[in-house]
């Protein structure tokens, strides 16, 4: 099952979405209300469409911008340095020994098809394809953290490498800056539901190109922490709510490794095998 946030006319809206039909079929109830409802049938076997209030008539998916799929009541977490490689290759560090967290401004998301602003204060603008894991129940229950997990997307957490470095001497890196621009990430195009996978941690090829060229190619099986124990780590520290996402981290390849930084023009896709892709183009500097 496919769970996109639209809008059209500026409205906001929840849809169940048909890819083989290429419509979208509105939900007539907040995240709140279905949101929680779905996961729990998928903790009994498959998520059930009839928890779902429908509208009777389906707009074409062409008709509809997609938003990210989260509402912005909702925390937007990222759980970075969670790929060894990524980690050695493109900043020279060794994994820590435990996960790494941190909060990401709502205002930093963009939707599937849309524009990648370029920050002012950056001239370092990177790019990580990253499995999102929607959550759609709480608490979570740390005996079972995966029961929270209402499905997954798709996300590119854009990053401002300088301003990542700026942070003062003896602070450390400013994540803030570099990870919250204004109009960066991208997330969707849609959430697929935990039941679409095998149980367990999923395991997924993930790729992210610019203007064609294939910039990473990894799999979440090299996770060092996979989605239950990123869950179980951030919840012990700030409970979730149902809605929030969490970024679980970037394979090998990104620009602060291969010095190919993101220009204005360049068309950014990043896809997950089994769930959609992004296709977000770059926006003039300044923008």
């Amino acid at each position: 099952m496919k769970l996109a946030r639209c809008e059209i006319n500026e409205r906001p809206f929840w849809a169940l979405v048909d890819t083989d039909t290429q419509t979208v079929t509105p939900i007539d109830a907040p995240f709140s209300e279905w949101g929680p409802a779905l996961t729990r049938t998928i903790n009994e076997g498959a998520a059930q469409v009839s928890v779902l209030p429908l509208v009777d008539q389906s707009l074409a998916l062409s008709e509809v911008r997609l938003l990210p799929p989260v509402e912005p009541v909702n925390r937007v977490v990222v759980a970075g340095a969670n790929y060894a490689k990524h980690l050695a290759d493109d900043f020279g560090l060794s994994a820590p020994p435990q996960p790494v967290a941190f909060l990401k401004a709502y205002g930093a998301l963009i939707g599937a098809n849309d524009d990648i602003c370029y920050p002012k204060l950056t001239n370092e603008l990177d790019h990580e394809v990253e499995l999102v894991v929607a959550l759609g129940l709480s608490p979570v229950d740390l005996a079972n953290p995966l029961h929270s997990v209402l499905g997954y997307t798709v996300g590119n957490d854009v990053s401002a490498r300088d301003l990542q470095r700026s942070g003062p001497k003896g602070i450390g890196m400013d994540l803030f800056a570099a990870k919250s621009q204004d109009k960066t990430t991208g997330v969707g195009p849609w959430i697929v539901t935990r039941d679409e996978f095998p149980t367990g941690s999923p395991i997924l090829n993930l790729r992210l190109s610019v203007d064609g060229d294939l910039r990473q190619n990894g799999t979440t099986a090299d996770m060092t922490w996979d989605v239950g124990q990123l869950i179980t780590f951030v919840e012990q520290r700030s409970s979730f709510c149902a809605g929030d996402i969490l970024f679980t981290g970037s394979p090998d390849g990104v620009g602060q490794g291969t010095g190919k930084f993101l220009n204005p023009g360049e068309l950014v896709e990043a896809s997950i095998e089994n769930i959609g892709a992004l296709a977000n183009r770059v926006a003039e500097k300044n923008c």
